[in-house]
C-alpha cells in the first residue's frame, strides 16, 4: 500500500509524541535522574518575646532560604531572655523533625552546657553570642562594639557620669559589650555608673535612674534597650545624650534630631542571611564558616552615607 507525504509525516510525529510519553514514565526510575531536592527547615528562636525589631534579620533568613532551598519557622518567647522557656521549644522544634536550628541564646552558657542533650545531632547555628556545641556563630565582635561606643562617647566629652544599662540578663554577647566599654571609659578617667534594668521598662525607669546616678550620658548596648531609652528621653525632654547598639528607623531620627549621639550598628540583614546560609549548608553535610560582622558607628552626620544606609534598608535583589 502506497503512502503518501501527508500521512509519513503524521506517522512520524505520533512516534515522537508516544517516545516522549514513554520517556516521561521511564525517567524518574532511571538511576542517576534528578530529583527533587526536598527543602531543609530551619527554626528560627530569638530571645526577645516581640519580634518586630527582628525584621532586618528574618529578611536575610528568607532571602537565603529562598536562594538555597529552606523553609524558615520563626519562633519568639513569650518572656523576653526566659532561658528555660527558650531550652523548651528548641527540644520541641528538634525533636519535630527541623533540619537545624538557629538561636539568639537568652542564656549561652547554659544552653552550651545542653546543647546536645536538648537538640541531639540537629546543627544549631548561633546568633549574637557563642554557645559551646554549635556548628556556628554569627556575631560582630562584641568587645569591640564595646570600645567603639565608650571611644564615641570619650570623642564629646570626658565630664559628668555616664549611665551603662545592662539590659541582657545572662547575654553574654551584652555583658561583653558592656563591660568593654565600662573599662574604656574607666581607663580614661570616667566616672560610670552601672545599674540592671529590662529593656521593656527603661521608658518608666530610666528617669528615677538617671536622679539616682546624676547621669550625664547614657548607654545601650543592644537595639530594644536603645529603642527604649530613646523613647523615655523623647517623652520625658531629658536632655541627656544616648550612646547605643543597633539601628532602626526610629534610632535613625534619634540621631537626626541629636537625641541620640552615636550608635554601634551592623547588618541584621546580612546576620540573618549567613545564619540561614550556614543553617542550610551543616543541615546538608557541608562545612560552614564566616568571618566576624562588620559593624559602624553611626552618628546623625554620617546617616545618609551609603554604608549606614545599607543598614537601614536591605536591598534585596
Amino acid at each position: 500500500m502506497k503512502i503518501n507525504r501527508n500521512s509519513m509525516i503524521q506517522l512520524l510525529i505520533l512516534l515522537l509524541l508516544g517516545s516522549a510519553v514513554v520517556l516521561t514514565l521511564l525517567l524518574p526510575q532511571m538511576p542517576g535522574s534528578s530529583r527533587q531536592v526536598q527543602p531543609v527547615e530551619v527554626s528560627v528562636v530569638i530571645r526577645e518575646e516581640e519580634s518586630a525589631l527582628w525584621s532586618n534579620v528574618r529578611l536575610g533568613l528568607e532571602e537565603a532560604a529562598g536562594d538555597l532551598g529552606g523553609e524558615i519557622r520563626f519562633l519568639t518567647l513569650t518572656q523576653a531572655n526566659d532561658g528555660t522557656e527558650q531550652e523548651s521549644i528548641l527540644r520541641r522544634e528538634a525533636e519535630g523533625g527541623a533540619d537545624a536550628l538557629v538561636v539568639v541564646a537568652a542564656d549561652p552558657q547554659q544552653l552550651g552546657e545542653k546543647l546536645k542533650e536538648i537538640v541531639g545531632q540537629c546543627p544549631v547555628i548561633s546568633v549574637e553570642s557563642a554557645v559551646e556545641g554549635a556548628a556556628l556563630t554569627i556575631m560582630p565582635d562584641n568587645e569591640a562594639i564595646g570600645r567603639a561606643l565608650a571611644q564615641a562617647a570619650l570623642e564629646d566629652g570626658t565630664e559628668g557620669v555616664v549611665l551603662l544599662l545592662d539590659t541582657g540578663g545572662s547575654s553574654t554577647a551584652i555583658s561583653d559589650r558592656l563591660t568593654a566599654a565600662q573599662k574604656t571609659l574607666e581607663g580614661a578617667g570616667m566616672q560610670v555608673e552601672r545599674r540592671i534594668a529590662r529593656s521593656g521598662s527603661l521608658t518608666s525607669v530610666l528617669s528615677p535612674l538617671i536622679q539616682e546616678t546624676g547621669a550625664a550620658r547614657i548607654m545601650t548596648f543592644e537595639l530594644s534597650a536603645t529603642e527604649q531609652a530613646l523613647q523615655a528621653i523623647e517623652e520625658g525632654d531629658l536632655p541627656q545624650l544616648l550612646y547605643g547598639v543597633g539601628v532602626s528607623a526610629h534610632v535613625a531620627a534619634g540621631l537626626e534630631r541629636g537625641d541620640a549621639a552615636a550608635v554601634a550598628a551592623w547588618s541584621d540583614y546580612a546576620a540573618g542571611y549567613l545564619a540561614a546560609q550556614g543553617a542550610i549548608q551543616a543541615a546538608r553535610g557541608e562545612a560552614v564558616q564566616t568571618e566576624p560582622l562588620a559593624f559602624y558607628v553611626v552618628r546623625g552626620e554620617n546617616i545618609y552615607d551609603p554604608e549606614n544606609q545599607k543598614l537601614l534598608f536591605p536591598v534585596i535583589s
